[in-house]
């Protein structure tokens, strides 16, 4: 089964190089938004298996999109990722209904196929 994602990212180059990363690995690309807005907008026309949401995005962060999504579409799996941080906490990760957390560093070798799928991984 082909996972669909949604990438929440304010830099375009990263939404780019995610894209491919997930494509590459068999994902389909459902959207790529800049922010916490489009990204709900965007649930609103077409609900995706999964979400790489940034923390730092202009207006709510990832923590609060994380949470309203979840609060909506508790099946999405949601992995958050920041390139100013290491780490999130597994209860950070609980709280807002994330899967996981992986640093944009560790992305192109993160599994992402387990963070996706359908049982419930943290970091």
């Amino acid at each position: 089964m082909t996972r669909r994602i949604l990438i929440v990212d304010d830099s375009e180059s990263f939404r780019s190089t995610a894209s491919v990363l997930l494509v590459t690995r068999g994902f389909e690309l459902v959207e790529s938004v800049p922010d916490g807005e489009a990204a709900l907008a965007s649930m609103a026309d077409d609900c995706p298996d999964g979400i790489l949401l940034d923390i730092n995005l202009p207006g709510r962060d990832g923590f609060a999109v994380a949470t309203a999504i979840a609060a909506t579409h508790p099946a999405v799996k949601i992995v958050l990722t920041s390139s100013d941080t290491d780490d999130v906490s597994g209860a950070v990760l609980r709280t807002c209904g994330a899967t996981a957390f992986v640093p944009k560093t560790e992305l192109a070798t993160a599994d992402l196929e387990a963070f996706f799928s359908d049982s419930t991984l943290e970091s």
